[in-house]
């Protein structure tokens, strides 16, 4: 009891560890996560999450204002792990920009496909989450554009290819390799897609990104 009174006033330590906003925010998402695994989405709600911790819902409510901010902070931080391999191979400005797309296409799909095949009963949780997720997921697919233009951009100043739109470019890149990392795609695939497939069609994409 009295540690549960010491989260909730926000004490300054929690198990000899200092809390912060951050560190009861991830508590209440990872809760959040195993809650919506036994019961799903439509049958989970703030007062289950506290309870699980073992604070009041009062509490979560200081950290998430409703029911729905809590799923799409789930779902968003879900999808923020999915970014994290990627943003380390954008960043490599050492590595040439057309091995740097090839390497984050394939990173693309090989994250997607974990996700969606290594534990479909969450994947089907996070699912539902992100169908009604529309802002969190618009800005998952923003930023996905946006580190595949930057490779882009990269590769033009490296002399490797000729590209007048990059924004446009990466667009049409993501949609012409989207059977390979859609989750709804992965998932009617059942992972059964060779990753050379793949490759071969980012080598034909960088070819025509070279070409005159």
């Amino acid at each position: 009891m009295k540690q549960r009174c010491r989260l909730e006033a926000g004490g300054p330590m929690w198990r000899k560890g200092v809390v912060t906003n951050d560190s009861i925010r991830d508590r209440i998402l990872d809760a959040t996560v195993d809650v919506l695994r036994r019961h799903g989405p439509a049958k989970t709600g703030v007062v289950d999450v506290a309870r699980a911790l073992d604070m009041s819902h009062s509490n979560v409510y200081k950290h998430f204002a409703s029911k729905s901010a809590l799923l799409d902070a789930v779902a968003e931080r879900w999808l923020a792990q999915v970014m994290a391999p990627l943003t380390k191979i954008t960043a490599d400005k050492k590595t040439p920009a057309p091995k740097r797309l090839k390497a984050w296409l394939r990173g693309l799909a090989e994250v997607k496909r974990k996700k969606v095949l290594d534990d479909p009963e969450l994947f089907a949780v996070y699912g539902t989450i992100t169908a009604s997720a529309h802002e969190v997921v618009a800005r998952h697919i923003a930023h996905l554009r946006e580190e595949v233009a930057e490779i882009l951009s990269d590769g033009v100043r490296e002399g490797a290819w000729r590209v007048k739109d990059a924004g446009k470019t990466a667009e049409l890149i993501l949609g012409a390799t989207t059977r390979f990392h859609h989750p709804a795609m992965v998932q009617l695939d059942g992972g059964k897609s060779d990753p050379r497939d793949l490759d071969a069609l980012v080598d034909v994409l960088i070819a025509g990104l070279t070409a005159d």
